[in-house]
């Protein structure tokens, strides 16, 4: 891709409008120094300095979105707590929509948190619920993004399988949606695999498809017939499946299965790299690119992230230096 046709691409990301559904969370970050062991365990003491935190889960991927400047509307449950309350401030903070953000007093709000010492990650703590939402909420879910169907370019189903994704919510989005014409793009959980039938992609990371299709990856030829037989199983217009440094390989109805060179230059912390690539991913198909052209977007894209500690996401600006710092000046061929 040419530089220029990639700036080019990349300002039509304002113009577009997506929906987000999944699991949302609330990403809690202790930031410290480690001067000594505990006398209690071999373990580390962090003395924390500083607290941070940002939308997780679905939510990180609407904050990715609004980062290349498009709009984003969040469908998904809080708690109504604290942590819900903090998430629901820092969405709208990133002017993400929140119209379909359901507080349900008797659900706690998923929180994942990391503790730092020295910039490295010493342990996570998880709280959250992970029981499917009942037909009411579901209902309401639905019903809300079909009201704003008419504004939104497509949907993005951030899948953590912590509830929200049920089969039937699943299969009703897929039908409606796809009727209307709008692209349907899953950030898998193995768990849910599945109930993915006949979206536009699926995305998941190697060890996602290899698990799924219950053998390993030994070969790049594996890799073939493994993302061909994901395309087949899910009946998905495309699988794009994520293989850390060796790239993504893109499998596409009535395509050759293509194969795109990892951009990353230093590798810090590969945390929201998954919702990255599938913002960007879907953002590239509401501008109007290829299937193709969208995943060497993304590739880039991923390449910033996993540069950044934490929870992360990629501008336009730091997405056009990437393309830089990977090419230089000359532009690759494509």
């Amino acid at each position: 891709m040419q530089r220029n046709q990639l700036e080019n691409i990349l300002k039509e990301f304002s113009r577009c409008s997506i929906a987000v559904l999944g699991d949302v969370m609330l990403d809690e970050f202790c930031w410290g120094k480690v001067d000594r062991i505990s006398p209690e365990a071999p373990v580390p003491i962090v003395q924390v300095k500083t607290e941070t935190w940002r939308p997780g889960g679905a939510a990180n991927v609407a904050s990715n979105l609004v980062s290349l400047g498009a709009k984003a509307h969040i469908f998904g449950i809080v708690g109504d707590d604290g942590a819900g309350r903090r998430l629901n401030e820092a969405l709208l903070s990133d002017n993400i929509g929140t119209a379909g953000l359901i507080v349900d007093s008797g659900r706690r709000t998923s929180v994942k948190t990391r503790i730092l010492g020295q910039n490295q990650q010493m342990i996570r703590v998880d709280r959250e619920n992970t029981e499917n939402i009942d037909y009411e909420r579901q209902k309401a879910i639905l019903g809300t993004m079909l009201d704003m169907s008419n504004e939104l370019d497509g949907v993005i189903i951030s899948d953590y399988a912590k509830g929200v994704v049920v089969e039937e919510l699943f299969k009703e989005v897929v039908a409606r949606f796809r009727k209307l014409g709008k692209f349907i793009a899953v950030d898998p959980k193995l768990k849910n695999f599945p109930m993915y039938k006949k979206p536009t992609i699926i995305t998941p990371n190697t060890k996602e498809a290899e698990s799924s299709l219950g053998r390993i990856f030994e070969t790049e030829e594996d890799v073939i017939k493994g993302g061909l037989d994901l395309l087949k199983n899910s009946s998905a217009d495309a699988i794009l499946i994520t293989r850390s440094e060796h790239g993504m390989s893109l499998f596409e109805k009535g395509k050759t299965p293509v194969t795109i060179p990892t951009r990353a230059i230093k590798v810090f912390d590969v945390t929201g790299a998954g919702d990255t690539v599938i913002g960007t991913f879907s953002l590239g198909l509401a501008a109007g690119c290829t299937m193709q052209q969208a995943a060497e977007i993304a590739n880039l894209a991923a390449g910033v992230v996993v540069g950044i500690v934490g929870t992360a996401s990629a501008s336009v600006d730091q997405i056009l230096e990437h393309y830089e710092l990977s090419f230089g000046k000359a532009s690759p061929a494509g």
